[in-house]
């Protein structure tokens, strides 16, 4: 699908005329990461997709670090919205993903019906934790490393991406990354320009990171799921987020870690069908 000015890559599942839900994927995935709820999604009615979301997989690639502002991310999806025709989505998103979800919530709400957001805080508590706190700045020690020139690009790809899926096993339960999803995965980081792609992202945020501070409180109506078990992201930010949310609810999953739709799927898919149920 053409939109803000990008192809992206787009998974479509479940009933034509179902509610509309769409699926944002973070880093390093791609829409391979909602797997596990599209089908419990199409067997409840609902019409998803799922996009490869900018420099990721099969979806463009725009050369250079300003392509990738949160601003830009945010019209790619507001763009998917005005081209489906529906007044009104559900949107859910995870690790970068969430952040995308809550820039389009917090700046378009007329185009959210829902909004559900996995392990990721608005972007405002982030950007004053971070500043604020030592304890996070050592979780989110990667990020700086990401913004230097080449040398991330090198480490990740390395030895057939080995630092990357490292850090996809190092950061979850055992075993919920199989060979078969580790494959996947290579795949789509071995298309040209993803991994500098990817990284941007990050190099944006940093760049750019005032922008956080603009987002404002969120009128759609929240569901926040938070896996406990997150190294990168400290469970202390979930509540001040959902504070922000004039409608919200926060469920931690005390056993999961930031990889919490992979690794608890019933229960992300019926917490989400429950909290999107009335639609059906």
């Amino acid at each position: 699908m053409f939109t803000n000015g990008v192809n992206l890559h787009v998974v479509m599942a479940g009933p034509q005329d179902g509610p509309l839900v769409i699926l944002l994927h973070g880093f390093p995935e791609f829409w391979y990461g909602w797997r596990k709820q599209i089908p419990a999604l199409v067997k409840a009615g609902y019409h998803v997709w799922a996009p490869d979301q900018r420099g990721y997989n099969r979806s463009d690639k725009p050369a250079g670090v300003d392509a990738y502002h949160i601003d830009t991310l945010a019209r790619d999806i507001v763009g998917l919205i005005e081209a489906s025709g529906r007044e009104q989505v559900y949107l859910v998103g995870h690790d970068w993903g969430a952040a995308v979800a809550w820039w389009v919530a917090g700046n378009y709400p007329q185009y959210i019906k829902k909004l559900a957001i996995l392990n990721v805080p608005h972007p405002a508590v982030m950007r004053r934790t971070v500043l604020e706190d030592e304890e996070q700045r050592k979780k989110s020690w990667y990020i700086f490393f990401f913004q230097l020139p080449w040398l991330p690009e090198r480490s990740l790809s390395a030895n057939d991406y080995t630092n990357l899926v490292r850090a996809l096993k190092g950061s979850s339960r055992r075993g919920t990354f199989n060979a078969e999803d580790i494959a996947a995965y290579k795949q789509a980081w071995s298309q040209p320009g993803a991994v500098t792609s990817m990284l941007n992202w990050y190099r944006a945020a940093v760049r750019h990171q005032g922008k956080a501070q603009e987002l404002g409180r969120i009128r759609p109506p929240t569901l926040m799921i938070w896996g406990a078990n997150d190294i990168a992201l400290s469970r202390t930010m979930a509540q001040p987020s959902i504070d922000l949310c004039d409608e919200g609810r926060l469920v931690f999953l005390e056993e999961a870690s930031h990889w919490v739709q992979h690794e608890e799927p019933e229960m992300v898919n019926r917490l989400l069908l429950e909290f999107f149920g009335d639609a059906l």
